[in-house]
């Protein structure tokens, strides 16, 4: 008859089992060679510059090297618990998840913003529709402590930016999503500016206020053009902030277009950013309201904003 015999592995011995474990799972990589093999694991999802430009983003977060010290230190060896966590971005990303969600914020306008599930991630377009804004208030508001209105906000990037254009402006912004706006509060705060954010349900509820600018990227994506829009997008950002909540994709638009009526001063001016295949009947809806108002493109040529005067 035998008897088992158990070996109890030393916390000496564990220790060099869990190190040589460690080295197999990951070996050791200079910051180029994970480079390229970070190309070639995602080769399938991104391009060569793009995953790139993946890489140094979160090489600077991860390690703290920036593009230029990437480049003077690239045959350095990166730390055991550097690789490990990339490995772990690597794995993310091949879920479609965006970068940006990972790493919990990004750039715009030059900024640093935050992000997460709960918000979109901010598009090129929209600094496009913040330029236009700033543009035209500039040469239409003279010496007056403006009242602006950011209807849908997000992560809050529209008031911020334009609260550091226009120091003296009371800005406010509404959403309908409380975890959204825990954001967009918690960008203002990093950015120390002021903003009144107000948790509503604009569609079913009415403003109280009258509002010298409007200004708008509410959700615009007909529910019949889901299949246009890349999983990436649909599986990992907010339905609520990218579809139409009904058949009738201009129905944000229709009720601002209401609100101008009532809520929005002599003068006034709103900006709004729009779903391309949209144009025309976004800019009708403010022909007999407004005295002045246009439909622009973007630019890649889409028509992309509506905006106007009183």
């Amino acid at each position: 008859m035998f008897e088992a015999i158990f070996w109890i592995p030393s916390e000496k011995e564990l220790y060099l089992i869990f190190e040589r474990e460690k080295k197999k799972k990951f070996p050791k990589m200079t910051i180029l060679e994970f480079k390229r093999y970070f190309k070639e694991e995602l080769s399938e999802l991104y391009s060569e510059s793009e995953s790139a430009e993946i890489y140094a983003i979160f090489v600077h977060k991860l390690v703290g090297f920036d593009k230029f010290l990437q480049r003077r230190f690239q045959n350095q060896e990166l730390l055991e618990s550097h690789i490990e966590d990339l490995e772990n971005v690597i794995s993310e990303l091949k879920t479609g998840k965006p970068f940006q969600q990972i790493i919990g914020e990004t750039e715009f306008y030059g900024l640093k913003i935050f992000v997460d599930e709960n918000v979109l991630i901010p598009r090129p377009e929209t600094e496009e529709l913040l330029e236009l804004a700033i543009e035209k208030i500039k040469n239409n508001f003279q010496n007056k402590a403006l009242k602006i209105l950011d209807i849908g906000t997000g992560s809050g990037i529209i008031p911020i930016i334009l609260k550091k254009k226009f120091p003296d402006a009371k800005v406010s912004a509404i959403d309908y999503s409380e975890n959204a706006l825990k954001i967009a509060q918690k960008n203002a705060n990093f950015h120390k500016v002021e903003i009144e954010f107000i948790h509503q349900d604009y569609l079913n509820e009415n403003l109280t206020e009258k509002y010298d600018v409007i200004i708008s990227n509410p959700p615009y994506i007909g529910i019949d053009e889901e299949n246009e829009i890349a999983d990436s997008v649909k599986e990992f950002e907010p339905k609520m902030a990218l579809f139409s909540p009904t058949s009738n994709a201009l129905i944000f638009y229709e009720k601002i277009a209401e609100d101008c009526k009532n809520h929005l001063s002599e003068n006034g001016m709103i900006f709004l950013e729009i779903n391309q295949k949209l144009g025309i009947e976004t800019r009708n809806l403010y022909q007999e309201i407004l005295a002045d108002v246009h439909l622009m493109k973007d630019i890649s040529g889409n028509n992309r904003f509506v905006w106007g005067k009183k």
